[in-house]
């Protein structure tokens, strides 16, 4: 249990041809849904995840989950990692997206952390966003903690877009001219260029 933080990047990984199957297999089972869907034997271990935030340079890998119940250590490292940089405020990340990014990142099967782009942003913050882009929503899932722009390194980024569609864990949008994907555990829905 507990976190450690990372220096240096993983080496990047390739989706098999077994996994990429089992990943069109189990959408159509319809076994992917964070918290309904895969084996209760999935859910019930412990479970971790890793990020590297590209704006502050901050390193993370930690347990948020164990015993069957969430680790406050675990979530509270999580929250401040996905702060709002801009501003330094945190928010409590939402449970659901922290898992919807565990199921993720198992179904890319890597070891590499989440490149974060963006996690919690701050009213304000989207505020100032919304005004120079079109692409930020003006009632963005980020302003919730329930929403994360990521890419993941060693994983082309049509790949994690459509295993996050697979998911079915809420939206998921494409933007590969600026090179990630956004998931949010809102509604199901999808947007930007297909992948």
């Amino acid at each position: 249990m507990g976190m450690l933080i990372e220096t240096g990047s993983q080496a990047p990984a390739v989706i098999t041809r077994r996994r990429f199957i089992g990943l069109g297999a189990a959408a159509l089972a319809g076994v992917m849904l964070p918290g309904h869907a895969l084996a209760a034997s999935f859910w019930s271990r412990d479970r971790s995840l890793s990020f590297y935030n590209l704006h502050t340079g901050e390193s993370l890998k930690t347990v948020y989950f164990a015993e069957n119940q969430y680790v406050a250590e675990g979530l509270q490292a999580i929250n401040y990692l996905m702060r709002d940089f801009r501003l330094n405020l945190e928010v409590q990340i939402n449970r659901q997206l922290l898992d919807l990014l565990y199921a993720l990142h198992y179904q890319l099967d890597t070891t590499a952390p989440f490149d974060l782009i963006s996690g919690y942003r701050s009213p304000q913050t989207n505020a100032m966003l919304h005004e120079h882009s079109e692409a930020v929503a003006s009632h963005s899932l980020h302003m919730y903690g329930m929403a994360a722009d990521i890419r993941v390194p060693g994983r082309n980024l049509a790949n994690v877009h459509r295993a996050a569609i697979a998911l079915r864990g809420g939206g998921v949008g494409y933007y590969p001219r600026s090179d990630f994907v956004h998931v949010d555990v809102g509604r199901v829905r999808y947007w930007g260029a297909a992948g």
